[in-house]
């Protein structure tokens, strides 16, 4: 708890501070909080036009016309469903929304890290403390930028938890639901899991289903009657983002000035050095992950529900969904539901406990912001320097370790899960 305590602390100080030097403060939010107030006005918020009239209008600080206002707000890029639950911080002035915002995402990403804590504590709660600390002390970006990825991360691990303890289901169905309307492709395949696994989980799957559709539809017809062309249109912003040199580009070309695109962790980041063309390193990225996949829902069909596999299957799960598909190193909160898994490991001693705890290890140190900025700093200019191939390889090693690590602390997690002989823990159930 010591430990849990620090690096929340060092996470909540730290986040803070950066907040309020950085010249990017709150970059992603403020793209989904003047969509949202331009789709308040009756305007169209995949419209660049529409959405900079209300930006430039409202946003007094200096730094607003240099924030790359073409790139990071001109252009939305969320769902129509997320719009509903950012209404309630856009009827509200810039000022206390953006605060509100940030304690919210600070007060669900710190629950949520003790609420992983708790579910293997009865294992090994030093160990347990440990790793989460490392996790809160790389995450300060997520209070810095504001993106929606610290919430729905959060909400992800809240509702884990109260499926896997039985408790709060409501709470936990409300969860998932929300983390699925603003981001499917951080929540989809948990909630896969879950509609997989069989008997009482595959009934809140199809209730959170159920509840997402309900709060869904409403903000697609609301979109629907204020930009009919909205699918088009967001279509278009995510090519304009994601096309060679843009901000979401997972190329050595990207705009973003950590690591010429190192924050996008999907593995079309690691393809792409080698082959900086989409219709390599896209097709390459499916075909390289569809395996291991397949292999994780085949699995999750053929054993029985215990708390045990549900562990090992979301941790295998947590870092695989993140590397077929756009993500960004906000995303990678999710490695939290790895540390059930690796406690778990640990307290069966063996070979295997201490490569979870290196695999886990690994993934908290190279998917925080302080590594990656120290990585960035320390490698600029190292392809200039070292041409070819090897060239090739160091950037991939030196520079973008992130999905490098993801694929194996995944592939680790899967191997474990399918070799796995009894389905049932030989370990007593932790207490809540």
């Amino acid at each position: 708890m010591c430990l849990l305590f620090l690096g929340g602390a060092v996470f909540l100080l730290l986040g803070a501070f950066e907040e309020s030097i950085s010249t990017v403060s709150m970059a992603d939010f403020k793209a989904v909080y003047y969509a949202t107030r331009t789709l308040l006005r009756h305007g169209d918020p995949y419209r660049e036009a529409d959405l900079l009239h209300v930006y430039l209008a409202e946003d007094g600080q200096p730094q607003a016309k240099q924030l790359l206002v073409s790139d990071v707000v001109a252009f939305d890029v969320n769902l129509p469903t997320a719009f509903p639950i950012v209404v309630p911080f856009a009827l509200l002035p810039w000022g206390p929304a953006h605060t509100l915002w940030m304690l919210l995402t600070a007060g669900s990403f710190i629950v949520a890290a003790f609420l992983a804590w708790d579910l293997g504590a009865a294992f090994s709660p030093q160990i347990s403390g440990g790793l989460l600390c490392l996790f809160l002390l790389g995450a300060e970006l997520l209070i810095e930028v504001g993106n929606t990825a610290g919430i729905v991360v959060s909400l992800c691990v809240i509702a884990v938890w109260c499926f896997l303890r039985a408790r709060f289901a409501p709470l936990g169905v409300l969860c998932l639901a929300v983390a699925l309307l603003v981001k499917p492709h951080d929540a989809g395949f948990l909630w896969l899991y879950f509609l997989l696994a069989g008997g009482s989980q595959r009934k809140r799957a199809g209730q959170t289903l159920i509840l997402a559709a309900v709060l869904g539809l409403p903000a697609i017809l609301w979109i629907s009657h204020a930009a009919p062309n909205w699918m088009q249109e967001m279509h278009g912003n995510m090519l304009a983002t994601s096309a060679h040199g843009g901000v979401n580009d997972p190329g050595p070309a990207s705009v973003q000035p950590m690591a010429h695109g190192a924050i996008v962790v999907s593995l079309q980041s690691v393809l792409s050095v080698f082959h900086d063309d989409p219709r390599f390193y896209n097709p390459a990225a499916y075909l390289l992950c569809a395996p291991l996949m397949l292999v994780w829902g085949y699995t999750t069909l053929r054993k029985r529900s215990s708390p045990a596999n549900a562990w090992l299957a979301l941790a295998a799960i947590s870092a695989l969904s993140m590397l077929p598909l756009y993500h960004r190193q906000h995303d990678t909160g999710l490695l939290l539901l790895t540390v059930p898994a690796c406690v778990l490991l640990w307290s069966e001693g063996g070979p295997v406990a201490w490569l979870a705890l290196l695999f886990t290890t690994l993934g908290a140190v190279f998917t925080s912001n302080l590594c990656l900025q120290f990585l960035a700093v320390s490698t600029m200019g190292l392809r200039a320097s070292v041409g070819g191939l090897p060239g090739q390889i160091l950037t991939v090693l030196l520079c973008r370790p992130a999905p490098l690590i993801l694929l194996a602390t995944g592939a680790f997690y899967l191997v474990v899960y399918a070799r796995r002989v009894s389905p049932e823990s030989t370990q007593p159930a932790p207490s809540a």
